[in-house]
C-alpha cells in the first residue's frame, strides 16, 4: 500500500487489487460485503498507524476512485465550524473536489462505519473494544493491575500482536467503562481491527476470561 500525506487533514492512499488480495480480501467482495469492507478499511488504517505514524483523530470523510489496477482512497479529517454547528470538509487543492467517488463504497462507508455521522447503535448492542499489544507481557502486566473478572475478554494472537477483545453490555456505568478503558489504554493501544477477522485469520488463545486466567497462571514479572 503506499501512502502521501496531501496535507495536515487529507491522506492519500493507493492499494493494488493484487494486495488487496494478499491480505485474505476477495476483490469482488469489498463491494458488496459490508463487514469485509469495514475489515479492509480499518486494516489499513492501523497500517497507516503503525507503519507511517499518521493519525488521523476525529470524524473523517472518505473518497474512494476505482482505478484499472487498484483502489484510490483519499481520507480527510473533518473540521467543526466555529460556530460548532456543522462539519466542514477542508478540501484545500480543486484536484481533488471532482474526483469520480464510487458510489456504492462510499455509502458502504459512510454507513457501515458511521464516519460522518454518530454512531447510532441499537442499545442492545454490546459496546466492544479491540486493544492490540506489542508483547504478552504487557498483556501479563495489565491482567494483574486489577481484578478483571467482571470484564468480558478474548485473547487473540494476530500478525505477530496480541489483540485484546473487550465488550461492555448496556449495565455498564459509563464512568465504569471509562476508568476500564483508560486501564487497558495504559498497556495496549486501541486498534480497529474487527472480532469477526481475529475471529477468522486470528489464533484465539484464551477463549472466555482471558485477563482472569492470565493472572491466575502467569506471574507479573
Amino acid at each position: 500500500m503506499e501512502i502521501e500525506r496531501i496535507n495536515e487533514y487529507t491522506l492519500k492512499l493507493y492499494i493494488s487489487y493484487g494486495d488487496i488480495e494478499e491480505r485474505g480480501f476477495d476483490r469482488e467482495e469489498i463491494w458488496y460485503n459490508r463487514e469485509r469492507s469495514e475489515e479492509l478499511f480499518w486494516e489499513m488504517m492501523d497500517e497507516i498507524h503503525q507503519e507511517a505514524e499518521i493519525y488521523l483523530e476525529g470524524p473523517l470523510w472518505i473518497q474512494v476512485h476505482a482505478l484499472e489496477k487498484g483502489l484510490e482512497v483519499f481520507v480527510t479529517k473533518a473540521q467543526i465550524s466555529k460556530d460548532g454547528s456543522k462539519l466542514e470538509l477542508p478540501i484545500v487543492d480543486e484536484r481533488f473536489k471532482d474526483l469520480p467517488v464510487d458510489e456504492k463504497i462510499e455509502h458502504i462507508l459512510d454507513q457501515h462505519f458511521n464516519i460522518i455521522k454518530a454512531s447510532s447503535s441499537e442499545p442492545d448492542n454490546p459496546l466492544q473494544f479491540v486493544i492490540r499489544f506489542k508483547t504478552i507481557e504487557d498483556v501479563i502486566a495489565l491482567a494483574h493491575r486489577r481484578d478483571f473478572s467482571t470484564l468480558h475478554n478474548k485473547l487473540f494472537a494476530f500478525e505477530n500482536h496480541y489483540y485484546l477483545y473487550v465488550e461492555f453490555t448496556e449495565e455498564d456505568a459509563d464512568r465504569d467503562i471509562d476508568n476500564m478503558l483508560s486501564i487497558l489504554l495504559e498497556y495496549g493501544q486501541d486498534s480497529q481491527m474487527t472480532i469477526h477477522r481475529l475471529e477468522e485469520y486470528g489464533k484465539i488463545v484464551i477463549a472466555e476470561q482471558a485477563l482472569t486466567m492470565i493472572a491466575k497462571h502467569f506471574p507479573n514479572s
